[in-house]
């Protein structure tokens, strides 16, 4: 029998799932808490059916599945808490037949599939739907569907009805991103193109990883006349595009790459490192005692900061302890990266996308973009960028930028237009959807019949979730990749080829020849 079960995330052991300890890793004690929080949402959602809605309930679905995503979090203590908040909520809600962890992924091979697929697009609406709250941004429709979704997940359904909620789900999710993309734009200003220096300049230091903008704000705010400079890292980096945001001259650049490079990166690091969201690692001991967690991310004996009644996070302990490390006693030179480029600053510009489609400059547009990881073949996505022809645009997304984000200056540009457009976070998503619908009206034509082709990179559930909202759309023919999901069965798979055209990548040059043909 297995010491545990999991198999969420791309990198899951041996493409079937990590049965012993977590290739990310979490520990089989972990797992467990993990499936007791979801099993618990389950009869809790089954205890509130028919009753009306309740902000408290509602917050605690968003924050508890944000909990159980991937790099998130794995403090036994934070999460046997929030399971016994569940408990005490469905005993305050009246109770309800118990859904058991052992359920979850258990059973019929495609049903078991087709409940993996709901559950984990739910777990990565949830961080989108968490980030979007605390911006003030809610919507009746997002916070009802947690209830209705982790209800629907305990319940029989046929493979068509499944299908038919996992559409549903896509849908409510561009929604949520809607809300979030709202948040992000009336708080800190639409972004704007942004060279963002990677250069490091001498003196104590923060760095801020994640996807949190207002936990950057936050920090921004108390590090303002402390001599304390502020790095970005990993999904960070499009902070800078944002009016509000890189307003604040201690904002001072972009550190390092994507989060499977922490370990390296932060090694032996003179700062501190603030972890807002996923992914977090284990932490070498060389860096450990300089980490910091908020929200929902948690590490044992990791230092964590609580936001407080209204919200509010004190980061005095945090920027005293950038003080005392002293930061880097030297400056380091570095070439600047390029973002900003969302669907406010691509629209601006879509006259002349347009023209130059229309007069053959731009044959062709690629979306390449979606989450980083280790596992051997995200190289591809290098070599597909590399190997684009000249009259290509390559817009991209999320940490999967930076396997080629730094070759900006060798891609060069068309007619001014740069060749290569970095849209934001993995959650601006909604960004590449709104341009793509745009252009399709301008082209009168659907989104299909566009000369647009995604070509997505996964890892965790907001890559499950983001997939799901553009089969919803009816978008099809999208390549991914590094490996297909291990928790889709053959049966589920073959519906999703042979309905959406979902295809796995196989070469850089070859799916190249077949998207262009000739041309390539």
């Amino acid at each position: 029998m297995s010491d545990m079960f999991c198999f969420q995330c791309e990198q899951t052991a041996g493409g079937k799932g990590c049965t012993r300890v977590g290739v990310c890793g979490k520990k089989p004690e972990i797992a467990g808490i993990q499936d007791e929080i979801t099993a618990g949402l389950i009869t809790l959602a089954r205890a509130l059916d028919g009753k009306p809605p309740c902000a408290s309930c509602e917050a605690l679905f968003m924050d508890a599945l944000f909990m159980t995503v991937t790099n998130v979090n794995f403090d036994a203590a934070p999460l046997t808490a929030m399971r016994d908040r569940i408990r005490a909520a469905i005993a305050k809600a009246g109770g309800a037949p118990a859904f058991k962890p052992e359920e979850l992924f258990h059973g019929d091979t495609d049903i078991v599939s087709l409940r993996s697929t709901l559950l984990f697009g739910l777990r990565g609406m949830a961080a989108y739907a968490h980030h979007a709250r605390v911006l003030g941004k809610t919507d009746p429709e997002v916070s009802g569907w947690f209830r209705k979704g982790m209800k629907a997940l305990g319940d029989d359904h046929s493979v068509s009805e499944w299908l038919g909620l996992i559409l549903e789900f896509g849908k409510v999710n561009l929604t949520c991103m809607g809300l979030l993309d709202a948040g992000n734009t009336e708080t800190y200003g639409h972004p704007v193109p942004t060279p963002v220096p990677t250069t490091r300049e001498k003196g104590p230091f923060i760095i801020v990883t994640g996807h949190d903008l207002h936990d950057l704000k936050m920090l921004l705010e108390q590090t303002a006349g402390k001599g304390v400079n502020v790095y970005t890292h990993g999904e960070m980096l499009p902070a800078h595009a944002y009016p509000g945001l890189k307003k604040y001259p201690q904002l001072k650049g972009n550190f390092g790459t994507a989060w499977q490079n922490q370990q390296k990166e932060f090694d032996n690091l003179p700062g501190v490192v603030l972890f807002t969201t996923n992914c977090i690692m284990p932490p070498k001991p060389t860096y450990a005692g300089n980490l910091y967690t908020t929200a929902e991310v948690g590490w044992p004996g990791v230092t964590h900061i609580a936001a407080d009644a209204a919200g509010h996070k004190d980061f005095s302990a945090v920027i005293a302890h950038a003080v005392k490390l002293g930061g880097w006693t030297q400056p380091q030179a570095g070439e600047p990266l390029l973002t900003g480029f969302m669907r406010n600053a691509v629209l601006s510009v879509a006259d002349k996308v347009v023209a130059a489609v229309k007069s053959g400059a731009v044959k062709h547009i690629f979306l390449v973009g979606g989450c980083d990881g280790a596992k051997l073949g995200r190289d591809y996505y290098t070599e597909f960028v590399e190997q684009a022809p000249k009259d290509t645009l390559i817009l991209t997304l999320a940490c999967g930028k930076y396997r080629f984000n730094h070759l900006q200056a060798k891609l060069g540009d068309i007619g001014g237009i740069p060749r290569l457009l970095d849209m934001g976070q993995c959650n601006d998503a909604y960004s590449a959807i709104q341009v793509a619908v745009t252009l399709a009206k301008v082209f009168n034509c659907g989104v299909n019949d566009l000369p647009l082709t995604l070509v997505l990179s996964w890892y965790e559930q907001k890559a499950v979730c983001i997939l799901l909202t553009l089969l919803a759309l009816g978008i099809t023919n999208i390549r991914i990749g590094p490996s297909l999901p291990a928790f889709l069965s053959p049966t589920v798979l073959n519906v999703l080829v042979e309905t959406f055209k979902l295809t796995p990548i196989t070469t850089a040059s070859a799916d190249l020849k077949t998207i262009l043909g000739s041309a390539a």
